[in-house]
């Protein structure tokens, strides 16, 4: 994979990707505002494994602290299994225009990579099943394509089992 030529989609995440130097790949697809489930449209729209395509959530930790967490689109998050991994009693999903808010990005857009502020964030370990997986690039329609490990790097995630379903 290589670093898509100057003047592709930009966006905070994307420049994340280019500035940290990774091996990365950009894939786009025309976005249905109707649709649903915005991983399930990607998954489908490009002709990929769901398994592969990962969902950006935030929860919030003990009531206070925002925090980010990468799970599959087949599957839910378990924000017992968030709080455990991130070292809270409690999770919860955070209000839409909070997590917008945090992250500089629109639900259904949130990437984990350049956010406006930085969160905690937990990764499925079901990520670690695939050489490279699928998560938003900061714009509805648009995927980043990366290692897990280079995805853990990027945004200093603990991996843990966070995912049930």
């Amino acid at each position: 994979m290589t670093p898509p030529r100057k003047g592709r989609a930009q966006t905070p995440g994307v420049d994340a990707a280019r500035a940290a130097g990774i091996s990365f790949e950009i894939a786009s697809y025309e976005h249905d505002p109707r649709a649903e489930g915005y991983g399930l449209e990607a998954a489908d729209a490009l002709g990929i494994e769901p398994a592969r395509v990962f969902k950006t959530l935030v929860a919030k930790l003990d009531g206070e602290r925002l925090a980010t967490a990468i799970v599959p689109v087949t599957g839910q998050l378990d924000l017992k299994a968030l709080a455990r991994a991130l070292g809270a009693r409690k999770a919860v999903m955070a209000p839409p225009a909070e997590a917008e808010r945090a992250t500089g990005y629109v639900v259904g857009g949130i990437s984990p990579l350049g956010q406006k502020r930085r969160l905690a964030t937990a990764l499925d370990v079901s990520a670690e099943a695939h050489e490279t997986v699928y998560v938003s690039a900061g714009r509805r329609g648009l995927e980043i394509v990366l290692a897990p490990s280079d995805l853990v790097a990027l945004t200093e995630a603990v991996v843990g089992a966070i995912a049930r379903g």
